[in-house]
């Protein structure tokens, strides 16, 4: 099983600080300079985190010269729920937020979210592919697929008034929640350990979903659907609100083990999940 290369926790740290420091100032200038100071943007900021996320692990097949440790399954349905969601958002407006944040910028942060999950993809599977870890990352991701395209037939609001691309936007959420799941198996699977930029990704891509909820909370009172659950229930905010939920439901056993280690060992730490003793 390949093992990925040692490196001082003190060389992850720096590129690490950089990226949550441009991502924090560039999210400063949509808010301010795109966006006019308006709530809605929160959901481009959503989608930028997500770019951050995956950014770290460009970094760390980049620094380590590996992509032991990434799970190309979690990056398949990163990717497939990144594409769900620009199926809608690059010619609807339904699930976009209404400042000028969601006219251009929101889609094209999602084109580049996608296009680092393909070049990710490409180095796993075929320029790197004798250290990816085939035989850990073994979660069978199409019951996945399969339910989430499922449950969004069934359970889809209303917002772009197209049955079929409402499906597409909800099957999108619902795979953008189970999507870490492949990449904790990963980890566990392989004694416990995340290394840093693999544990940042994680965390980004919570932070994601915690500011997309925040949005859709409030904008509960607008998001409509076809109530055919019964009249006044509106299953459309309610399934997606769900999503939001579950995934800090799954998220929240890492989120512990990874708080700590940064409080305790700085950004360069690896997290691991298995000892009660901090990483040194």
């Amino acid at each position: 099983m390949a093992k990925m290369s040692a490196m001082p926790k003190s060389e992850f740290s720096t590129p690490v600080a950089c990226a949550y420091t441009g991502c924090f100032t560039i999210a400063l200038v949509v808010y301010h300079a795109v966006a006019g100071g308006a709530y809605s943007s929160i959901l481009t900021m959503s989608v930028l985190v997500q770019c951050l996320a995956t950014c770290f692990l460009v970094l760390q097949v980049l620094t380590t010269g590996s992509t032991a440790g990434v799970s190309a399954r979690a990056l398949m349905l990163d990717g497939l729920a990144i594409a769900f969601r620009l199926s809608c958002t690059v010619w609807l407006d339904g699930y976009l937020p209404v400042d000028a944040s969601g006219d251009y910028l929101f889609q094209m942060i999602d084109g580049v979210s996608l296009m680092m999950i393909l070049w990710l993809l490409h180095h796993i599977l075929v320029v790197n592919h004798r250290t990816y870890q085939a035989d850990a990352d073994a979660w069978n991701i199409g019951p996945m697929i399969l339910t989430s395209l499922v449950l969004a037939s069934f359970l889809h609001a209303d917002m772009n008034s197209r049955p079929l691309f409402d499906t597409f936007w909800m099957t999108g959420l619902n795979l953008s929640v189970v999507a870490v799941m492949p990449q904790l198996w990963l980890i566990m699977q392989t004694g416990g350990k995340s290394e840093a930029l693999v544990s940042h990704y994680v965390a980004a891509m919570a932070i994601s979903r915690i500011l997309s909820g925040l949005f859709m909370w409030e904008a509960r009172n607008h998001i409509t659907c076809n109530e055919w659950i019964y009249a006044g229930f509106s299953h459309g905010i309610v399934a997606i609100l769900a999503a939001h939920l579950l995934q800090m439901c799954v998220l929240g056993d890492f989120a512990y083990y990874y708080c700590r280690s940064i409080m305790k060992n700085g950004l360069g730490a690896a997290v691991d999940m298995n000892s009660s003793v901090d990483l040194v």
